[in-house]
């Protein structure tokens, strides 16, 4: 899948404040893994979804250490953008976040609960992109990626996230 199939022979979406769509859904097994693609996963609270390298603990940053990684979230209008305006294309899965979302400003997520599909999760702080991305990626994605690269987030509540599922803000 390429970013283009994101939006296929879509008109351009104006980003809503406090709801959107889940437009795609990646893990990785383990740390420097290929992302591998999902139509849906089960999240687990405290924990992260099924099968990828943070709920085992073997992601690069393993374990963690205080820094919420049980989901990362992106939002496919900045790797459009990305692509776009910086050259730079990124296909889904590349940004190395599991979920690819729509029409949902994810930087106002921070601080806020959320639904994911069935899950219910917290934002805690902006995911930025580092030079391990860069260097797995071989792009230069981090100062362009600067303050809109995702967010991460905690699982408060489990439950399947699937693609065209919806992400709506709680409170």
């Amino acid at each position: 899948m390429t970013t283009d199939e994101l939006a296929p022979d879509a008109a351009p979406v104006a980003i809503q404040a406090w709801t959107g769509t889940v437009v795609a859904i990646h893990i990785a097994p383990g740390r420097g893994e290929p992302m591998l693609g999902l139509d849906r996963v089960r999240a687990i609270a405290g924990v992260g979804l099924e099968g990828d390298r943070y709920a085992a603990q073997t992601g690069h940053w393993s374990p963690n250490t205080g820094v919420d990684r049980d989901i990362t979230l992106i939002e496919a209008e900045v790797i459009e953008d990305l692509a776009a305006t910086d050259g730079i294309r990124l296909d889904p899965g590349d940004s190395r976040r599991n979920v690819t979302t729509r029409g949902i400003r994810l930087n106002e997520l921070v601080g806020r609960r959320f639904r994911v599909g069935d899950a219910i999760c917290e934002g805690t702080r902006l995911c930025e992109p580092c030079q391990y991305l860069t260097d797995l990626l071989g792009k230069p994605v981090l100062k362009p990626l600067a303050h809109r690269a995702g967010l991460r987030a905690r699982i408060l509540e489990g439950g399947e996230i699937a693609v065209g599922a919806e992400v709506a803000a709680l409170d």
